[in-house]
């Protein structure tokens, strides 16, 4: 029998939700990539690099890979990405990714063994079967992979038919993110990814029958023509297929920024009763079937690795959302793609054609990035332990960065008044606490600790939280 998940969120009415609901930050770095600056390049980062591993920097080394093809177009797809169905030029990218990890590698001191690979996209299984294997051999001519690594990939079932799952088991990957987003055939034609349930069901059932350790599976709501009855049944799948996590984001419409978007009709989506009715009803759904509410828009079975990390106090973000691994040195390789290493960002170019001479040239590729300063390592910290444990300890605090807590963030504990007055957060003389009733509006409590959005507008460019 599953284990009941603990409903361990309280729903604030409709007036307080949208009265909070602002654009901000999904704080999957501090400060955020928009702040990155050119000033930040490639003999920079390769310094960071150099440095690793010397001093006090012992931290475990994670990797990101980014591939960025997709055969087909959602029309809801905000990421970096390239359409097309040639196979010449994922041949070419690995060629460049080759030498990229070759580069890479050469200047990381300290330990190369790596406890965390994530491949992301784009669909990172339109490489074929082949191309999987060459992959994975890069990595592994370059880097040392623990014996109980976590090797994830981000899987689309549309190109991922039974026997490729068993060549990523082979391969070595052992968990698994399966993009869904609605298994409702209106929904799924509006937005261009036309995916049928049993095409998901024989993906995962082949992953568990081929040692997959963790599987994902992602949802959006907020997309054209759902609804709290629609998105029942789709819930229902959910359910039946019983996924180890589930990420359940919010459709943010940008289509000024997200060109796909632009086939999108606004009059379609769900009005924001409606979208905050979906949010709730799968809260509830999820945590009745042995789901643990996360945080923001993440689920995991109270068994998970991730529920368990949550529990003793493990649990960080990262580029990728939550992790379960403490504190990594993150290096991440492809076009577009984010290190973050001993306090600082490094990026990589968004386009093909700069990625490609930048490597070529025999260079890293950063054209951008931030090197933490000692109020940025702070405040990182404390929006870190918001985001995850919902709770920040004051002491804790004090003594790793040797501040007086009440007197360092006397503005930000002044204007967080107004959340504790609507029961939001606890505001104690040891600790900073957000309650039940204010986890879904977690990001706008740790908006209050970004020095950031104080200094211009730019909060405008964010997706609103709810």
């Amino acid at each position: 029998m599953e284990t009941q998940g603990k409903l361990n969120v309280e729903f604030p009415d409709l007036e307080l939700l949208q009265r909070f609901d602002v654009p901000g930050p999904r704080y999957t770095s501090y400060p955020t990539a928009d702040r990155f600056t050119k000033e930040f390049g490639a003999e920079d980062f390769k310094k960071v690099l150099n440095a690793r591993g010397t001093g006090d920097n012992t931290a475990d080394l994670s990797l990101y890979v980014h591939i960025p093809f997709c055969a087909n177009v959602c029309f809801f797809c905000g990421c970096n990405k390239e359409v097309t169905k040639d196979h010449c030029r994922s041949k070419e990218y690995l060629e460049v990714l080759s030498k990229e990890c070759e580069l890479v590698s050469a200047q990381i001191g300290g330990n190369k063994e790596v406890v965390q690979l994530h491949f992301g996209g784009g669909s990172p299984t339109f490489l074929n079967n082949e191309e999987i294997f060459q992959v994975m051999d890069i990595i592994r001519s370059h880097f040392t992979l623990a014996p109980d690594a976590e090797i994830s990939i981000e899987v689309d079932p549309r190109s991922t038919p039974v026997d490729k799952v068993e060549v990523l088991a082979k391969a070595g990957f052992n968990r698994m993110s399966i993009g869904v987003q609605d298994f409702d055939n209106r929904v799924q034609i509006a937005v261009n990814r036309v995916q049928p349930f049993e095409m998901t069901k024989a993906v995962l059932d082949a992953a568990r029958a081929n040692g997959f350790k963790s599987i994902n599976m992602d949802l959006i709501y907020g997309l054209p023509f759902q609804s709290r009855k629609t998105f029942e049944m789709t819930l229902d799948k959910v359910i039946e297929l019983s996924p180890d996590r589930i990420a359940l984001y919010h459709f943010a419409h940008l289509p000024e920024h997200f060109k796909p978007q632009r086939r999108i009709n606004a009059e379609d989506l769900p009005s924001t009763p409606e979208k905050v009715g979906i949010m709730m009803d799968a809260i509830k759904r999820l945590s009745a079937n042995g789901y643990h509410f996360i945080g923001m828009d993440h689920f995991a079975k109270v068994t998970d690795e991730l529920a368990k990390a949550q529990e003793n106090g493990t649990l960080q973000r990262n580029f990728q959302g939550y992790s379960t691994k403490p504190e990594c040195d993150m290096v991440a390789l492809g076009v577009s793609s984010i290190s973050k290493v001993n306090g600082c960002y490094a990026a990589n170019p968004r386009d093909l054609e700069s990625y490609y001479a930048a490597i070529r040239s025999g260079n890293l590729a950063t054209n951008r990035g931030y090197l933490l300063n000692d109020d940025d390592r702070l405040r990182a910290k404390v929006i870190m332990e918001l985001m995850c444990q919902f709770k920040v300890v004051k002491a804790d605090i004090e003594t790793k960065f040797g501040i007086n807590f009440n007197e360092f963030f006397d503005f930000e504990l002044n204007n967080l008044k107004r959340f504790e007055a609507e029961g939001l957060v606890r505001l104690e003389p040891d600790f900073i606490e957000v309650t039940p009733k204010g986890k879904l509006l977690v990001r706008a409590v740790a908006m209050n600790f970004d020095r950031y959005l104080r200094e211009d507008e730019r909060v405008r460019r964010y997706s609103r939280i709810v």
